[in-house]
């Protein structure tokens, strides 16, 4: 039965709509062929299936049994702004590059910067990547040959307590480092432990590995430090402009984080005219009240 290319086509078409909303059974294909519709297609050959048969015509199919491999998110990599901010970062990039020193896979020095004028800064730029990685109590690889005759041992339930290591490394030194000092921390993640590493976390490392880099450089080179886009890393400033959860009228206590400070003041237009969003203190009824979204859009 499976010969035939339609049929071998059809069931293909329907395992794949299957497996998009979940996992595929080889019961999935004894059903399958059992319906009113495939029996009277298949005329005199016309005749149920056994699982075990499902199981072999998976194969054929080139369905395999094993853990699904986790693929790339590429949606909105060729969207317009994303294709423009790459560009930019590609060309910035490649000024930086002028004042690298670049070095092969084993660490041998390829090419060595020519020197030319950097305002207020040393020539030479190190790269200093960061990187954060979590561990969990229970990592196990889940594939692995086992002797047939070995008897099954329970293994613990759940991932475990975990610990997330976050670090800085150098193509020059590897791990950022300067004797006893390290830029590393481990962070034992979780409530009723360390809590949750979020971006105050982050500032306070970022500051010491500046400190590190800065004493053992001595001034002799700048560090150019790179971060994903993870959200602990786009925190804006306290006082950042955001239009996020601005209401509309105004608010004699709006502020955009809970006890924070105000907005900081902002500029519009082609004169760069000024902009509070907060009316004066001596404001006759709304004394320091934020404006609202309605009133700053009227300003402008």
């Amino acid at each position: 039965i499976l010969e035939d290319e339609d049929f071998r086509r059809d069931i293909q078409l329907h395992l794949t709509e299957i497996a998009k909303k979940g996992f595929i059974r080889a019961q999935d294909i004894v059903d399958y062929v059992a319906t009113e519709e495939v029996q009277q297609r298949l005329g005199t050959r016309a005749r149920g299936i056994h699982v075990r048969t499902a199981r072999r015509w998976l194969h054929k199919l080139s369905w395999r049994y094993r853990q699904k491999k986790k693929g790339m998110y590429i949606d909105g990599h060729e969207r317009e702004d994303v294709v423009e901010y790459r560009n930019k970062f590609v060309k910035r990039w490649k000024e930086y590059e002028k004042r690298f020193i670049i070095y092969d896979n084993n660490g041998n020095v390829l090419s060595t910067p020519t020197g030319f004028p950097v305002p207020e800064r040393a020539f030479r730029l190190i790269l200093v990547t960061h990187d954060e990685s979590t561990f969990y109590e229970n990592d196990r690889r889940k594939m692995h040959w086992v002797n047939e005759h070995a008897k099954a041992v329970a293994e613990k339930k759940g991932e475990g307590q975990s610990i997330m290591v976050s670090d800085f490394l150098t193509s020059e030194w590897g791990r950022l480092t300067d004797g006893d000092e390290e830029a590393r921390v481990f962070f034992k993640a979780g409530k009723g432990r360390d809590g949750y590493f979020d971006s105050e976390d982050l500032l306070q490392q970022v500051e010491n590995a500046i400190d590190i880099f800065e004493g053992k450089t001595n001034g002799f080179a700048t560090g150019l430090f790179l971060f994903d886009n993870a959200p602990s890393h786009q925190k804006r400033a306290q006082d950042a402009l955001s239009a996020r959860k601005m209401p509309k009228n105004p608010h004699a206590t709006w502020r955009q984080h809970k006890d924070g400070p105000k907005m900081r003041l902002t500029n519009f237009g082609s004169d760069n005219m000024p902009q509070d969003f907060y009316f004066t203190e001596d404001h006759p009824t709304m004394p320091g009240w934020f404006k609202g979204m309605e009133n700053i859009i009227r300003e402008r």
